[in-house]
């Protein structure tokens, strides 16, 4: 399938805000997403788009110094294992560089096994543990950290 990746616009959010909250059980509002694309100056927010002009994936960053952090990532349930998230993190990551970044974190559900092994594959190591971070059931985080950003 052929897809493009690109920075979200505010036309963006409403759809954005639907796909968080298909892909998550404690999705973000959708006034988050407004407030990351218009007001936050740390934010970096991209979207996968299908040629048929359909968001089937999306990724939040923010630059906080020389740090990447990814604040969320998503793909459309029907579209996932097609190489979306891989595409759509690559680009938050060389993104994150060119903004002067040097390392990226992120938290990840101790039980999203997927997520884990696709941060794996591109470098990231398990670093440590926020004990029942997820408040919509107490599942612990874990804290993954790439030390490197310009090996990518």
């Amino acid at each position: 399938m052929k897809f493009i990746i690109r920075r979200m616009t505010v036309e963006d959010v409403p759809v954005v805000a639907q796909l968080d909250r298909m892909s998550f059980s404690l999705s973000w509002p959708e006034h988050t997403f407004y407030y990351e694309v218009k007001d936050n100056t740390a934010a970096r927010c991209f979207v996968a788009e299908t040629e048929d002009k359909q968001i089937v994936g999306m990724v939040v960053s923010w630059v906080i110094l020389d740090e990447l952090h990814i604040a969320t990532l998503a793909v459309h349930p029907d579209y996932r294992r097609q190489g979306i998230g891989r595409r759509i993190l690559t680009e938050a990551l060389q993104d994150g560089v060119q903004a002067g970044t040097r390392y990226a974190l992120l938290e990840v559900r101790a039980g999203n096994e997927a997520a884990q092994n696709l941060y794996r594959e591109f470098g990231f190591k398990t670093v440590g543990l926020r004990s029942k971070y997820y408040k919509d059931n107490g599942e612990d985080a874990v804290l993954m950290n790439l030390d490197d950003l310009e090996s990518i």
